[in-house]
């Protein structure tokens, strides 16, 4: 979860999943569909079913046993080398470095020098405690997200002062492209406690199998009811929500207000079914 999610947006979504699938058995037996709505909200959807589909290996391959080093982590899906590296190290005491983006920047400014990322993974490995890995590593991470930061290093607290060759300053980081933008318009269309919807195509690129709001060409001369801005990945889109009859959608589908909570939603479905008090 808090890969590519901030740590205040995660701590609420975590304790509610751990509620609801406390064990790596209750995760593989559940549907997918179950997963996406507990999962709703944090984005990046495919974590969700990355973490579903290593689930169901561990219980039906492993006979449900987590695996405990690094190279086995990384064979389960979704499991990249920071991940596994993680892992093996803080749950298992394994003497693995990792190197997320706030490790870089850290080890960047220690030796002054843009090292490469292949550098970076050898360096972090050299510097490692071997006693004390996860301690370590979770030491490194927390420096670069609290202290080394990456416009206004705060350097006069910093545990490592001494031993850093840039004091703070780093090479530039590429810059960014402009932000795509984007105006799209959705109906909020309710009748007899229920909201209509439309499930995005199970072979979509972005999001497959969540339910939306349906989309409309326009407001057709109608004041939007609400209008707020919400980003994905590099479009900044405005968007526009109309109370408009929608149900002439053959792909859409009456669902109770007591369910949507429970419904896979698109973190921009949920924002606006928030803002209608229906969730």
């Amino acid at each position: 979860m808090l890969q590519q999610t901030r740590v205040g947006a995660v701590l609420e979504h975590y304790r509610r999943f751990l509620r609801r699938f406390p064990t790596v058995q209750k995760l593989a037996a559940a549907r997918e569909s179950s997963i996406l709505a507990a999962w709703s909200g944090l984005g990046y959807y495919r974590r969700a079913r990355m973490m579903h589909a290593a689930a169901k290996v561990i219980v039906k391959e492993q006979a449900g046993r987590f695996p405990a080093s690094a190279e086995q982590l990384s064979a389960l899906p979704g499991i990249g080398r920071y991940t596994a590296a993680a892992i093996a190290s803080i749950a298992f005491d394994e003497p693995t470095a990792v190197v997320d983006g706030n490790v870089k920047r850290v080890l960047r400014r220690l030796v002054a020098d843009n090292l490469s990322d292949e550098l970076l993974w050898e360096t972090a490995q050299e510097l490692l405690t071997q006693a004390r890995p996860g301690d370590f590593n979770q030491a490194m991470m927390e420096l670069g997200a609290t202290i080394c930061l990456p416009r206004q290093p705060r350097c006069s607290v910093c545990p490592v002062y001494e031993q850093c060759d840039s004091r703070g300053s780093l090479p530039k980081p590429k810059t960014l492209g402009r932000q795509n933008k984007r105006m799209i318009h959705y109906a909020l269309d309710c009748h007899n406690g229920s909201v209509f919807l439309v499930r995005r195509p199970k072979d979509a690129s972005l999001m497959p199998g969540m339910w939306e709001l349906p989309e409309i060409p326009g407001a057709n001369g109608v004041s939007p009811w609400l209008t707020l801005r919400h980003s994905i990945t590099v479009t900044d889109y405005q968007v526009a929500v109309s109370q408009v009859s929608a149900s002439d959608q053959s792909d859409g589908k009456w669902i109770s207000k007591g369910r949507l909570a429970r419904l896979p939603l698109t973190g921009l479905a949920r924002k606006i079914l928030r803002a209608a008090k229906l969730i």
